[in-house]
């Protein structure tokens, strides 16, 4: 039973915004360790915090499959999905997403007051993007804000304060997963027109849509070159965004208008590799 929940919610898909989050967290921890405000590492905060991700990423991603149920099934692509085919019931997936939201919520409000009120913006955000695709072919962009809000949230739960560092990084993962994002809606251009459903791909047709997400990544990058710069981070820093570029530009190497074979290829193996390495190089270059 779990593993059908697992794979309801695509759990492995974590290791897009997780990796982000772990940033924010090292930077509010360094922070309050440099004034002065704390001395030992904040095991309990790092424990609710993942909570946090475990339990925000639930509620969206069930609550995504209890919503696109009817498009699911018709969509050759989608129609072997937990709901539609009937390995869980619509009503089990609702009642996984409002235990998951109920539970998001209450670990906020164990962290800070900043936390516990923003935890209704964020999950506003996360599952207001479900609807989006009815009405918005910005609904790429509403997932990467859903994202984005990863590292400057780990770094709230730390300090309960804003600062622009983390906000540089959330800016990064919203173009980044804004950009990838279209990339993996490739698939569906066809099926999303005679759907009525919108996205960029479907909006825009292949070529253009994949432009788009270039000018995206393009910008993913400048801000990660922003937050360097502003950091002031070590050369360490500096490898592992030389390296998330590269996986960048691999990504639209993979993926071209005349083949979309390697879109799978392009969206789960290159960002994910790509978050987990830049985000390591990151934090490396935070504590040596």
């Amino acid at each position: 039973m779990i593993r059908k929940y697992l794979s309801l919610i695509r759990f492995s898909h974590t290791i897009f915004a997780l990796p982000f989050a772990f940033i924010g967290f090292t930077l509010g921890f360094l922070q309050l360790k440099n004034t002065g405000a704390i001395h030992t590492f904040q095991w309990l905060t790092l424990v609710k915090m993942l909570l946090c991700m475990v339990f925000a990423r639930s509620a969206a991603m069930s609550f995504n499959r209890y919503l696109d149920r009817s498009f699911d099934a018709l969509n050759p692509r989608t129609a072997q999905r937990e709901i539609p085919a009937g390995i869980i019931s619509p009503a089990s997936a609702l009642t996984f997403t409002i235990i998951s939201s109920v539970l998001f919520v209450a670990t906020t409000w164990f962290i800070n007051p900043m936390c516990f009120y923003l935890s209704f913006v964020a999950l506003f955000v996360i599952l207001f993007y479900s609807y989006t695709k009815r009405f918005t072919a910005l609904c790429h962009i509403v997932l990467g804000v859903g994202l984005a809000l990863s590292p400057i949230g780990a770094y709230l739960a730390v300090t309960g304060y804003f600062s622009w560092l983390p906000v540089l990084f959330s800016l990064s993962v919203l173009t980044w997963v804004s950009g990838f994002d279209i990339i993996y809606a490739l698939q569906d251009e066809t099926f999303d027109r005679t759907q009525q459903l919108h996205s960029i791909p479907a909006a825009l047709g292949i070529r253009n849509a994949l432009l788009v997400s270039t000018l995206l990544h393009i910008c993913s990058a400048i801000f990660i070159i922003t937050a360097g710069i502003y950091g002031h981070f070590s050369f360490i820093y500096w490898i592992g965004t030389a390296f998330y570029v590269a996986m960048l530009t691999y990504q639209h190497l993979l993926v071209k208008p005349t083949d979309l074979s390697k879109v799978n290829i392009a969206f789960a193996n290159t960002n994910g590799i790509a978050s987990v390495v830049f985000s390591a190089a990151t934090i490396l270059s935070l504590l040596i």
